[in-house]
């Protein structure tokens, strides 16, 4: 099974998500989502990068969180996931040992 990866151009991107050109420079400076940059140095972005905006924006409607609000906290959410996985890695190992 092959994987497919979308891309999209700046002007692509803002049309799609709805974020201005000006908040993409600031959401890329804060670390939001990263561009991949081609040879001639234009930024594309990719199908997930779609994803983490879409979430970010909702947020920003949710919780009228600025820009730098919301990088603090799609890393919160994420270290947060990233912590209940491990978790249920531990827990899965200690039932084995246990049993």
């Amino acid at each position: 099974m092959a994987n497919v990866t979308i891309t999209f151009t700046i002007t692509e991107f803002c049309l799609h998500t709805g974020v201005s050109e000006e908040e993409l420079d600031e959401i890329v400076g804060l670390g939001v989502i990263e561009p991949n940059r081609t040879e001639d140095a234009h930024w594309l972005f990719d199908d997930r990068a779609v994803t983490i905006i879409h979430r970010a924006l909702r947020l920003r409607r949710e919780l009228a969180l600025d820009w730098p609000g919301i990088a603090v906290t799609l890393t919160l959410l994420d270290e947060n996931e990233r912590l209940k996985q491990e978790n249920r890695l531990l827990l899965q190992r200690l039932q084995r040992f246990i049993n």
